[in-house]
């Protein structure tokens, strides 16, 4: 990473150490962070949409394809580009976290965020798509306030969701028709 990406992070890990120090924080992050995994969340809101609808059941389907698409094209393509350290090798100690057992940049967990945000508003539209970006970002933050990620983890992967995102959402009419 360069210097300036280096300095961001560092300013943003000393911001954010005070809130560290809240047990309310720690467990809404812990949390957040943990429903992140796999992209259960978006698995998990893709499915609960689909109970009593056919096309939202098509939907769902394509949202657990495209993610088990996405996250490969992630932790197997692009993180083994950059093989960035992680700011600690198994989070902040203050934290219950599963250790990661990939690099760093970009978050994987800021990715498919953004990549679930991105198809979940086309299949919502507004209001939902609000519900959508609050939980992409504080699924991606969680990530940082739990010491998993650097700041820029979490933009470079925010930025590789949006890209593949907006790829994956090109398809839907060609799948769902």
């Amino acid at each position: 990473m360069t210097p300036g990406a280096e300095r961001l992070d560092a300013r943003i890990d000393a911001l954010l150490e005070p809130a560290r120090h809240s047990r309310t924080v720690r467990s809404i992050s812990g949390a957040a962070s943990t429903v992140g995994d796999f992209s259960i969340i978006w698995h998990v809101i893709g499915f609960v949409r689909a109970i009593d609808s056919r096309d939202r059941l098509g939907q769902a389907v394509f949202l657990s394809c495209a993610l088990g698409v996405e996250s490969l094209v992630v932790n197997q393509g692009v993180k083994r580009l950059f093989r960035r350290a992680r700011p600690t090798v198994s989070g902040d100690d203050r934290f219950a976290m599963r250790t990661p057992s990939t690099t760093s940049f970009p978050s994987g967990h800021a990715s498919s965020a953004v990549f679930a945000t991105i198809l979940l508003g086309s299949f919502t539209g507004a209001p939902l798509v609000w519900l959508w970006v609050g939980l992409a970002v504080l699924v991606a933050m969680s990530r940082v306030i739990a010491r998993i990620h650097h700041f820029t983890d979490i933009v470079g992967g925010a930025a590789v969701g949006a890209l593949l995102g907006l790829a994956a959402l090109a398809t839907v009419p060609v799948v769902l028709g």
